[in-house]
């Protein structure tokens, strides 16, 4: 039977009292494409917290590879190769775009796993980041990369939060709500890129409100409610159990929430 590759195990986190996170274990597994959903504070960025070192949990372990990394430092866990992007987005905005990936090229995983590639010059990772950057949906041949990154649009600082991850050769990324503040056109043109990092073998969390999208690209959905996991499975079995339709989406039916989500 296949190892997982992460695995969260009875981790709980209190704030002042708060329970955000009680006794949650889930394991991810070579190749899947986990979604996790679940109301507001339900969670959901304490999990992704927690698993990239951003936050120590107050009990619980969490192993990648069977290593283990509880209350590992963040760059540490990035070495290790998990990424993740974050819900409000973190580039270096007094950057062009491109740079925002030629720091992280100097990183040691770059360097041992060949996220660059030439004599070590500027010149040359600057060549990969703009490459990479074409790869994720910055238009080939355009200006756009060396422009100002505080003068991009939220489309294109997504697409860079996910850049700024691959620059690092990830074996898993953990995207939290990559489709946030996007337009339908920017969410149809995102999913297909999620696939296809998924068959280009990469892991993927995904925390997400837009159940419509996230439904085309996981294998597998954990539905959070304050703080515990409610359920696990495929998105049928999720949405046709009683606690979810419950706690998740209240009194509203489920074909509107899967409109409007």
């Amino acid at each position: 039977m296949t190892q997982p590759i992460l695995r969260m195990q009875n981790v709980s986190k209190v704030f002042g009292g708060v329970k955000a996170l009680s006794g949650v274990t889930v394991d991810v597994f070579p190749g899947d494409v986990l979604g996790i959903i679940g109301p507001n504070g339900s969670g959901k960025t304490t999990i992704v917290n927690n698993i990239t070192g951003f936050i120590k949990p107050t009990s619980g372990k969490i192993f990648f590879k069977d290593k283990d990394i509880t209350g590992m430092a963040p760059h540490k866990i990035a070495d290790m190769g998990v990424t993740r992007t974050f819900q409000v987005m973190r580039p270096y905005y007094s950057l062009p775009a491109y740079k925002n990936l030629v720091i992280p090229l100097f990183s040691p995983r770059a360097k041992r796993t060949g996220g660059w590639r030439g004599g070590g010059r500027l010149g040359d990772r600057a060549t990969v980041a703009v490459d990479i950057l074409e790869e994720i949906g910055f238009e080939r041949d355009s200006n756009i990369p060396f422009k100002p990154t505080s003068s991009l649009p939220t489309g294109y600082l997504k697409r860079l939060e996910l850049a700024r991850c691959l620059s690092l050769k990830p074996e898993v990324i953990i995207c939290d709500e990559v489709f946030s503040g996007l337009s339908m056109s920017e969410i149809a043109s995102m999913v297909p890129l999620i696939e296809r990092l998924h068959m280009e073998g990469i892991t993927i969390v995904m925390i997400e409100h837009r159940l419509r999208e996230l439904f085309q690209v996981a294998n597998r959905v954990m539905v959070m409610n304050f703080g515990q996991k409610l359920i696990e499975g495929t998105s049928d079995e999720v949405m046709a159990d009683a606690k979810v339709k419950e706690a998740y989406f209240g009194s509203e039916k489920i074909e509107e929430v899967m409109t409007y989500a």
